[in-house]
């Protein structure tokens, strides 16, 4: 196994759900009970019964659970799911794609200018 493959293996496998995905799970209870029915209980910490939904992660222990709840980490992510997940239009922005025609301009305007 190359060192790239190696590296690719271990990000993937602390990859979390993103923004979005977390955001329908919140809204949505049939959505999140779909994601957990895809994870086996036994190969999941603590059996999967301690899971943290914003964070999408499962703990071993309730404590865990709860020390994991007070921690800056989940604060941060519950700062991220306020402001909501980026739109196509933001990413758009982002990278300079965008049109700018200018302030809309009304008939009346434009006759006033020719």
């Amino acid at each position: 196994m190359g060192v790239i493959a190696k590296r690719s293996m271990y990000k993937t496998r602390r990859r979390l759900r993103d923004v979005d995905q977390v955001k329908a799970d919140l809204t949505n209870p049939r959505h999140l009970q779909i994601f957990k029915e895809t994870k086996a209980p036994e190969d999941l910490p603590g059996f999967g019964k301690h899971y943290c939904i914003e964070c999408a992660k499962w703990f071993e222990t309730d404590t865990g659970l709860t020390v994991h709840t007070k921690g800056k980490p989940h604060k941060r992510r519950l700062k991220q799911l306020r402001e909501g997940p980026y739109t196509q239009k933001e990413a758009d922005a982002a990278v300079g794609l965008w049109t700018d025609n200018g302030k809309e301009r009304t008939k009346s305007q434009e006759i006033e200018m020719s």
